[in-house]
C-alpha cells in the first residue's frame, strides 16, 4: 500500500499529543484535486468540527489551480470529510467529554488515487512537555551521531 504525501503538519506534532488517528477521504472539485497535485496544500491552521453528524475540514488552504478560469475561488473553505457514522460518533463524544481537538496530520493520495486525510486526536502539550519532547528529540540525534562515528564500517 504505497502513499504520495502531498502535505503533512508537522507542527501538530508540536502541539499536541496524538491520540489516535482515523483516515478520511475528502470531497473535492476536480479542480482542488489537481492543485493539490501541483501545488500541495496548506495543513497548518486547519481544523475539524462536527455538525449534525457530518465533519467538515475548515482552513485548510489548497491554491487555486492555474488553468482554472473561474475568478470565486475560495482557496480556505470547508471542505466534508468522509467518515464512518462510528467513527463519528467516537471522535464527537470524545471531544465532548475529555476536551480534545481533532487536527489534520496528513494529506496525501493512496495507492488507487483518492486523496485521503489523516486525522489525529489530539491534546493539547504544556510548555513544559514541549521543552521535554524538545530535549528528548536532541539526545537521540546525539546517540546517533555518537553511534554512527563509532561503528564505522
Amino acid at each position: 500500500m504505497s502513499k504520495k504525501v502531498i502535505a503533512s503538519n508537522r507542527q501538530a506534532y508540536h502541539f499536541y499529543n496524538i491520540l489516535e488517528t482515523f483516515e478520511a477521504g475528502i470531497v473535492l472539485s476536480g479542480n482542488e484535486v489537481k492543485s493539490i497535485r501541483v501545488n500541495g496544500a496548506n495543513l497548518k491552521e486547519g481544523f475539524i468540527r462536527i455538525v449534525n453528524g457530518e465533519t467538515y475540514l475548515h482552513n485548510v488552504h489548497i491554491p487555486q489551480y492555474k488553468f482554472y478560469t473561474i475568478s470565486d475561488y475560495e482557496p480556505a473553505k470547508k471542505r466534508k470529510l468522509l467518515l464512518n457514522k462510528r467513527e463519528i460518533k467516537k471522535i464527537d463524544g470524545q471531544l465532548k467529554t475529555k476536551g480534545l481537538a481533532v487536527v489534520p496530520l496528513e494529506l496525501y493520495f493512496n495507492s488507487r488515487g483518492y486523496a485521503k486525510i489523516l486525522l489525529g486526536l489530539a491534546k493539547g502539550k504544556k510548555l513544559f512537555d514541549k521543552r521535554e519532547s524538545i530535549k528528548k528529540k536532541d539526545l537521540s540525534r546525539e546517540m546517533e551521531r555518537e553511534f554512527k562515528g563509532k561503528f564505522k564500517i
